[in-house]
């Protein structure tokens, strides 16, 4: 089968996008795989399908698989380049669209090369937890943003080894069956916060995770560490923008500001 894709990233997150709003693409863990391999294919962090609208309250439906083929609820970059593509492809009115994911209905908005996603509600928030792991004792902060977040502050992001340490966390006992992406992050100077994550289904460092960034903005101001909205640094080099409403320790209204970008596109053969 042939396949036409676009190559996006969103601050470096980058993925395999696929029009299927005939809805007659049905792909394989292990193409979605092949498809996302660095070396003997596309390469991407994970593959997007835009797909018909499941029914009338939503105009398209993002499907969303990691490398490693594994179909998962959503990806906050994903949906900023899944909105740009949608947009692209002839969905919404060029100002946003309306789409579900696995994880529920979302909506978003496009401004000269920005995109806004309206970000599905924070579930499972704990703070103040402790974590063993082989080599040290974390303090953290664990939430659903979409999927399931640990959020670890350090002093210096820089010096931790993310393969060993991030790997130890997303496979924890705690947060089996599923397992947990990790994100370790600093708070600047100037109020902002750096950091990097280990996604699980990538299996390793990502130059940036939205809904991990998410997570970071969230435990970082109900900590006091920042006032939203939050500027969040990631590996790939971009700032991204998380806004959300306060009722106490509850947090509505969640919003993820970036760029989508188009890489290349082309056509493969699964």
């Amino acid at each position: 089968m042939d396949i036409a894709f676009t190559k996006m990233h969103g601050a470096g997150n980058d993925f395999v996008m696929i029009e299927n709003l005939d809805g007659a693409i049905e792909l394989t863990a292990a193409q979605v795989k092949a498809l996302c391999d660095r070396r003997f294919g596309i390469g991407a962090d994970g593959l997007i399908l835009l797909n018909p609208p499941a029914d009338s309250s939503t105009e398209t439906t993002m499907v969303y698989y990691n490398a490693d083929g594994g179909r998962v609820d959503m990806c906050g970059n994903g949906a900023r380049c899944f909105t740009s593509f949608a947009i692209q492809n002839g969905v919404g009115d060029g100002t946003g669209i309306s789409f579900m994911t696995d994880a529920g209905p979302m909506t978003s908005e496009a401004d000269n090369g920005a995109f806004t996603i309206r970000m599905t509600p924070v579930k499972d928030l704990t703070l103040d937890q402790t974590l063993e792991t082989p080599n040290t004792t974390y303090p953290y902060h664990f939430m659903n943003t979409g999927v399931e977040h640990v959020v670890i502050f350090v002093d210096d992001v820089s010096k931790i080894d993310i393969v060993s340490e991030g790997r130890a966390i997303r496979y924890h006992e705690a947060f089996a069956p599923a397992g947990a992406n990790a994100n370790f992050a600093q708070i600047m100077p100037d109020g902002t916060i750096t950091v990097r994550t280990y996604e699980r289904g990538v299996e390793g460092e990502t130059l940036a995770c939205g809904t991990g960034v998410t997570a970071v903005a969230v435990a970082a101001a109900l900590k006091g560490l920042a006032q939203e909205p939050v500027s969040v640094h990631v590996a790939g080099g971009d700032t991204l923008t998380v806004d959300f409403e306060r009722n106490g320790q509850s947090i509505e209204n969640v919003t993820l500001k970036g760029p989508a970008i188009n890489v290349f596109s082309g056509n493969a053969t699964v």
